[in-house]
């Protein structure tokens, strides 16, 4: 072989390794954004321990994806019977009563039709309103039902359920109970879901990718910078609120069947939801200024156009026109006892 052969050879070696190169570059061109491996990020623990919901950077790239500092989780209240938002059934006892005796009575499902049904008493060492309890003596019984929810008013058919489920009670700890008038309750019911209906409200954007569609792992990488965690539905990440086992503050959400897809890297996904439920957040924990934030910030690291409902380009004006709004909303709701995140609040807009 001459040296002329060998060069030519040699050179063809070269342009077959640079057609081949580029044929896997323009495939991977092609294909869904993947997550880079190199990018170092927090675990789902340590965020869901954030100290702040803002977020302060506006270019996901640009975020150092470091953990902040663990913060102790307050404890929940529980569900307690509220006068706004529930009918009540009053017990009449002549003595007090074991909450042993109370227990073995208490239906297992708390719930008539979509309405929320609970039991209280008065403990007799300490005056307080709680659930009965073992070994705990109660003064006073009271039960209530929830008046409206999401799904609607309560309806005719779920308050006699509850008046039969508590008159049971009532007769098993030898008891009598009082309950209001139907036409009463039914009046009420449907004034709260009326007022609940006027001001619900759940906010949400859209990011659309602008060039290359997203693999999951992609959009899971960025929004964990920014905080989120794994939520428990496929395709969705929650940013977590600092109260334990309180609603999330945001969520995002995509395609879940690009979730549960065989390859989810391979997957292509073109629009993600960012969204927070008005009524259910504690406007303290700045749920629309960290809502703003993360749609800014993810727009810019992922390359994505934001959007509302209708498609239309979503600027910084129209996230100001919202906020003003939303401002109204919260006094609205505040001057019914129902201030966004409260126990009250959570229940009814449910």
């Amino acid at each position: 072989m001459n040296t002329l052969t060998v060069a030519l050879a040699s050179l063809g070696g070269v342009v077959l390794a640079g057609v081949i190169a580029h044929g896997a570059w323009q495939a991977r061109r092609a294909g869904p954004k993947r997550a880079s491996e190199s990018s170092k990020e927090p675990s789902a623990a340590a965020s869901d321990t954030r100290d702040e919901p803002g977020f302060d950077d506006a270019d996901a790239e640009h975020r150092s994806g470091e953990a902040t500092p663990a913060r102790r989780l307050s404890k929940r209240v529980p569900l307690q019977l509220d006068a706004l938002i529930d009918a009540f059934a009053t017990f009449t006892i002549d003595a007090p009563v074991a909450g042993d005796a109370i227990a073995p009575h208490l239906a297992a499902k708390r719930f008539v039709g979509s309405k929320l049904v609970l039991v209280e008493g008065r403990n007799a060492e300490t005056a307080r309103w709680e659930a009965p309890a073992a070994g705990q003596r109660y003064a006073e019984l009271q039960a209530g039902v929830q008046l409206a929810s999401r799904t609607g008013a309560l309806n005719e058919i779920e308050y006699s359920e509850f008046v039969q489920r508590i008159q049971a009670l009532a007769e098993a700890i030898g008891a009598a109970v009082d309950f209001p008038d139907m036409l009463e309750v039914m009046a009420r019911a449907r004034e709260l879901d009326a007022f609940a209906s006027q001001h619900d409200a759940q906010l949400a954007v859209h990011l659309h990718a602008r060039g290359a569609a997203w693999s999951v792992g992609y959009i899971q990488q960025h929004a964990r910078r920014h905080g989120f965690v794994a939520g428990v539905v496929p395709g969705r990440l929650v940013y977590p609120a600092s109260e334990e086992g309180a609603p999330p503050v945001l969520t995002l959400t995509f395609d879940s069947q690009a979730a549960l897809a065989d390859e989810p890297n391979r997957a292509a996904v073109r629009d993600i939801t960012l969204a927070f439920d008005v009524p259910q957040t504690d406007s303290s924990a700045e749920p629309f200024r960290a809502w703003q934030a993360a749609a800014q910030a993810l727009a810019v690291g992922m390359d994505a156009a934001i959007v509302d409902d209708n498609e239309r380009p979503l600027s910084s004006e129209g996230f100001t026109t919202i906020g003003a709004e939303l401002g109204q909303l919260y006094a609205l709701l505040e001057a019914r006892d129902l201030a966004a995140g409260s126990a009250a609040a959570r229940r009814l807009f449910s």
